[in-house]
């Protein structure tokens, strides 16, 4: 019986054979440590463009403020500093005027958010119902907040003169006299708040109509069937669900009444503007910095200021977080 003899290179590994699937085995882990090492630093190079920006143009001038707010730092000698320590502070919180700045401040934002979100609650309300133009009207009332701060105030300087302006001409007519809106303790406060009212109201009712239309259907058809009129649904309904919606708008409204600066500013223009009134009657915590750190040229208790305003609305943030941890609690 013939045999056949096997060669010399029968058992030799032939091309492609192990040494090429070493090869390919190796490009798998490689492959695979690319995968792993992309899967676990995507994110963060996803993110670090915000933390990039926000180091630059948000915590370094939050520190750097924080450092000229401890030392004798002079608009006309920038590269000159002497440290003094808590002096700005003690200076600032000593001086009668940071008080009337506070309680101006807070006056002027209370009379200004609560008339403001009460009726961009009623416009979004009215909104939310199928009306013919919707987006028209949706539009209208957010044309306010696309003015300038400039263009608006400047407007109602006009309207709240105290010789010939429009709303003291339309007042003679009911039996006022002319009304000094401009140097009187509340009426200043009144007329600063109404241009406030005036361009943030539409922002607001977009934000509770968008809250609004996000509310289950079936909710209100649940109250209709059980007798509920539209102001019940209203009150039981759409209130309880615009909840967060209504606290964040809070802390919104209280962080802007707190950097309020250019409608006081321009009330009265000029000098009196600059000081918030002849007598300090709507000079804001805004005005008291830039008197401050841009008039008098003392960048250390401007930024004492600046740094009372951030303290002022971590505690606001505070009372905030606890009234809403309460109404949630008393809510369940």
């Amino acid at each position: 019986m013939a045999t056949t003899t096997p060669t010399r290179g029968a058992y030799s590994p032939q091309p492609g054979g192990s040494g090429a699937a070493s090869n390919g085995s190796d490009r798998r882990s490689w492959r695979s440590r690319l995968w792993r090492f992309d899967d676990l630093a995507s994110p963060y190079a996803y993110i670090a463009p915000f933390f990039l920006i926000f180091g630059a143009f948000g915590l370094y001038p939050l520190l750097y403020t924080g450092w000229i707010a401890l030392h004798r730092v002079e608009m006309t000698s920038l590269s000159q500093s002497e440290w003094v320590g808590w002096d700005n502070f003690a200076k600032i919180l000593q001086d009668s005027e940071f008080w009337t700045a506070v309680v101006n401040t807070f006056v002027i934002g209370v009379i200004s958010t609560v008339p403001q979100l009460l009726v961009a609650l009623g416009l979004a309300h009215l909104l939310n119902y199928k009306l013919r133009a919707s987006t028209f009207w949706r539009t209208v009332i957010l044309t306010p907040y696309a003015t300038s701060v400039a263009t608006a105030a400047l407007v109602f300087a006009l309207v709240f003169r105290a010789d010939g302006g429009l709303l003291n001409w339309v007042l003679h007519f009911v039996g006022f006299g002319n009304i000094d809106w401009g140097n009187g303790e509340w009426t200043s406060k009144i007329a600063i708040s109404v241009i406030v009212i005036w361009r943030w109201t539409g922002y607001n009712a977009l934000i509770y109509l968008a809250a609004m239309q996000a509310v289950p259907t079936d909710l209100y058809e649940a109250a209709s069937i059980d007798g509920a009129t539209r102001w019940q649904q209203f009150r039981k309904v759409t209130i309880p669900s615009l909840r967060p919606t209504i606290l964040f708008t809070i802390v919104i409204s209280t962080i802007g009444s707190m950097q309020l600066f250019g409608e006081p500013l321009l009330l009265q223009g000029g000098t009196l503007g600059s000081i918030g009134g002849n007598e300090h009657q709507y000079e804001t915590l805004s005005i008291y910095l830039f008197n401050y750190g841009w008039k008098l040229g003392h960048l250390g208790p401007a930024a004492a200021v600046a740094w009372a305003m951030l303290v002022l609305l971590l505690l606001i943030a505070l009372i905030n977080w606890i009234v809403s941890r309460f109404v949630r609690k008393s809510a369940a």
